[in-house]
């Protein structure tokens, strides 16, 4: 038995898509958690950062996301823009067009702006970021400052410069799984290098260290105007590349492109096993 996948990546970060109703394979939250473990692997299966089960509508959908560890994520920035680009791709939609996705994070909305190739550009309106505090989190021996808040998903930024590999690798994960933070956390560090420009690393919730994120670069804008002398309207510079991010008093706007990379049929069906192993997504 096959399954039809489509795969898209935002700046690196990068999901797989399935239509919820073109096979009848994923049936609920927990097939689709089993299936996302399976097929996110990158090396038993085709590899992403998360799976995101998807209903097509008119210019639109309705979404569930799961990180590569198969834990449910309420948003993804870029997991929402790689799901525009496939609607944008298979209903022929033009520049201008604008689309409706509803997730568990509420609805968001996005604008199409230009295509080349197969790579779309949208602006999308995450809406406001929610608590926005700081916080001082006892972590690895030490105190950090951080800013906390919800963006969809809950985020934690701290400003300053960036840490190198050992202490990324250190802090992140320590971060993430903090018992602060009972449902995990995405972490950014983030260095504001001009008032219009901040320098990025991330380790997401579910996955470790990403190239892109959209929620975690939207996040550490906001922190970086909140706490950090930084614009409101800033570009963002993650491993992967540069996003553009506008906090606004109606909510926060993310622009960036997302392409689409293979559409195909999955051949295994070993994720229904009840014997297969659980990856395991640690660094």
């Amino acid at each position: 038995m096959s399954l039809r996948v489509a795969k898209a990546h935002a700046y690196g970060n990068d999901f797989l898509l399935v239509a919820r109703d073109q096979t009848g394979i994923v049936a609920g939250r927990s097939e689709a958690s089993a299936l996302a473990r399976v097929v996110c692997d990158r090396h038993r299966g085709i590899g992403a950062d998360g799976l995101i089960v998807y209903e097509a509508r008119t210019r639109g959908a309705a979404m569930l996301l799961f990180n590569a560890d198969g834990s449910p994520s309420e948003l993804s920035g870029n997991g929402l823009r790689c799901l525009a680009a496939l609607l944008a791709r298979t209903q022929k939609l033009d520049p201008g067009s604008a689309l409706a996705v509803d997730t568990d994070a509420g609805p968001k909305t996005l604008d199409l702006l230009g295509r080349e190739g197969e790579r779309y550009t949208f602006r999308a309106a995450l809406g406001p970021p929610e608590d926005v505090r700081q916080i001082t989190i006892p972590v690895s021996g030490e105190s950090l400052t951080a800013s906390v808040m919800r963006l969809g998903n809950p985020q934690c930024v701290v400003l300053g410069p960036l840490p190198d590999r050992e202490r990324f690798n250190q802090l992140g994960p320590a971060l993430a799984t903090h018992e602060m933070f009972p449902a995990g956390t995405n972490v950014e560090f983030a260095h504001v290098e001009t008032p219009d420009r901040v320098r990025i690393l991330i380790w997401e919730r579910g996955v470790g260290p990403t190239t892109s994120s959209g929620t975690g670069t939207s996040a550490a804008a906001v922190a970086a105007a909140a706490h950090g002398g930084a614009a409101r309207a800033l570009d963002v510079v993650a491993p992967g590349g540069t996003q553009r991010v506008e906090w606004r008093d109606d909510g926060v706007y993310l622009t960036g492109w997302a392409e689409i990379v293979l559409e195909g049929d999955w051949l295994s069906d070993h994720w229904r096993r009840a014997d297969m192993p659980t990856p395991r997504i640690q660094a």
